[in-house]
Formats: structure tokens, C-alpha cells, sequence
């Protein structure tokens, strides 16, 4: 569904939505981890819808952190957002592109595809001086006709990516920084050994933006060329498969297709190989 000035692009400018709050359809999910701030310090935009991605949108269950939750577990959890069929849903976080990629790329995985990332997030929509609030809604959303299926293309395993790292038509791309892409600084996690999925090259997510922002369709494109990725299957992996879904932003945006996300990551496949 493209409508109110949309376009075929995954994200919407922090403009287009000042503009476009009103819409009765308008699903806007706050997808910040705040984990560290209190409540009373919390600035959200107006209108706001707090997603959990850590506990309700996460199999909280599971092994490895960040995993992708059930699609009963999804469907349920979306459905108490108020989202339905027909909802436009934009979502955002407080680090400017970070947590909402994985939202968006959540939706996708689940069959969801009016679903937008806002464009340099909540720094960007301040810097521009428009309004925030200090609470977000928490409205009780009764009903929903939400539906979901699950697109098993669009994200990957440890058993898929056993034998996709020697598949000469798929790129694997490390969205995490050089100095942990080359094991010179320790993984952040404790216990988690530095090293790289076997074949896989090194595309640091901050390499893609300018400021709070992605750079310009053009400026995507031409980063993801130097790797030879014009014929290639890519898939995306980072530490917990947070900033790997950047990555499938801004190949999105820069026109690819084929593009997958390792769920696990490196902290999967770290744990798992020696």
C-alpha cells in the first residue's frame, strides 16, 4: 500500500511524518531499548507506541540473544500494538537507526510489507525541532484483524549458513566494526570468542550513514558495488542480528533483492565453531 506520499523506499522522512501523524491508520512504534534511562527522562514522539523487541518481539527462550520470536508469538504480540491488515506502520529508536531496522525487517520476515523506518529516528525528528512528548500511548488495543504468514527467505540459520559460506553466488556481509571484524579489540559479550563467519566480508553499518541518516540511494549503491554483490545472494550477519538488518535497509534501498539475515550472527556461530 503506497499512499500519502509515500514511495516504493523503506523509510519516510522525519518531514513526511510531522506531516502525516493524523493518518487513522498510522501505526507509530517506538522501537528504543531504554534500558538505561528512567521513565521521567523518556521523550518520545507524539503518538508513540513502545515495542518491546527484547522481551516481546525476541524468543526470550532461546539460546542466543535477539532471536527471532514464533509467528504465533509475533502475531499475538502485534496484534496487542493495535496493528491490523490494513495499518501503516512506521517504527523508530533513540539511537537513530539502530533497533528500528530490526523491527521493520521483523515484518517483512512475517509477511507484514506497509512497514517504514523513520529516517535518522528520534535524534533526527528533534534536531529538526519538532515536538516530543514524555509519554508514550498506551492505549488497550481490543481488536485486530492482523494476519501474518512467516517468509523463510528472508532470514537464515546456523545450518544454512554452514553451507552458504562456500556457495560462490552468496555474499556474506559483517555489519559489526573493522577492529572486531579483524578480532583486534574483544566481542563485547562475555564469554564470546573473536573471529568472523568463514568467507564473509566486512561492511561496519556506521559506513552506511551520515549523521543519524542513511546516505543517499546512490552513495548505497555504490558501497555495496565494491564488493561485486550486483549477482549475488547477500546475507547479513553482525553480533546478535541487531545492525545486520541495516544492512538489509540500505541494500533495499539501493534496489537488491535477494537478501537474507543470519539470525544468530556471530554470536551463533562464534559459540557453535571453533
Amino acid at each position: 500500500m503506497l499512499n500519502n506520499g509515500l514511495k516504493s523506499s523503506p523509510i519516510v522522512s522525519c518531514n513526511w511524518l510531522h506531516k502525516n501523524l493524523h493518518l487513522e491508520n498510522l501505526v507509530l512504534l517506538d522501537a528504543s531499548v531504554k534500558s538505561n534511562v528512567p521513565e521521567s527522562l523518556s521523550e518520545y514522539i507524539p503518538s508513540s507506541i513502545p515495542l518491546d523487541i527484547k522481551g516481546k518481539f525476541s524468543d526470550v527462550s532461546g539460546k542466543f540473544p535477539n532471536t527471532m520470536p514464533s509467528l504465533e508469538q509475533f502475531q499475538h504480540e502485534a496484534q496487542k500494538l493495535g496493528i491490523n491488515n490494513n495499518s501503516l506502520v512506521v517504527v523508530y529508536d533513540d539511537k537513530g537507526l539502530y533497533w528500528s531496522p530490526r523491527v521493520w525487517w521483523l515484518f517483512k520476515i512475517f509477511g507484514f510489507s506497509n512497514v517504514y523506518v523513520l529516517d535518522g529516528g528520534l535524534p533526527e525528528w528533534k534536531a529538526r525541532g519538532f515536538k516530543v512528548v514524555s509519554s508514550s500511548d498506551t492505549r488497550a488495543h481490543l481488536v485486530s484483524d492482523l494476519s501474518v504468514k512467516y517468509d523463510n527467505d528472508k532470514m537464515c540459520f546456523y545450518k544454512d549458513i554452514k553451507e552458504l559460506t562456500d556457495n560462490p553466488n552468496v555474499l556474506i556481509l559483517d555489519a559489526r566494526s573493522q577492529d572486531r571484524f579483524e578480532c583486534k579489540v574483544p566481542e563485547p559479550r562475555d564469554g564470546l570468542r573473536s573471529g568472523t563467519i568463514r568467507n564473509s566480508k566486512n561492511l561496519p553499518f556506521t559506513q552506511l550513514l551520515d549523521g543519524n541518516c542513511l546516505k543517499p540511494k546512490a552513495e548505497l549503491k555504490t558501497i555495496f558495488d565494491t564488493f561485486e554483490s550486483n549477482d549475488k545472494s547477500l546475507v547479513f550477519s553482525c553480533g546478535s542480528g541487531i545492525t545486520a538488518c541495516i544492512l538489509a535497509l540500505a541494500a533495499e534501498i539501493a534496489g537488491y533483492e535477494k537478501l537474507s539475515v543470519y539470525d544468530g550472527s556471530w554470536t551463533e556461530y562464534g559459540t557453535l565453531t571453533k
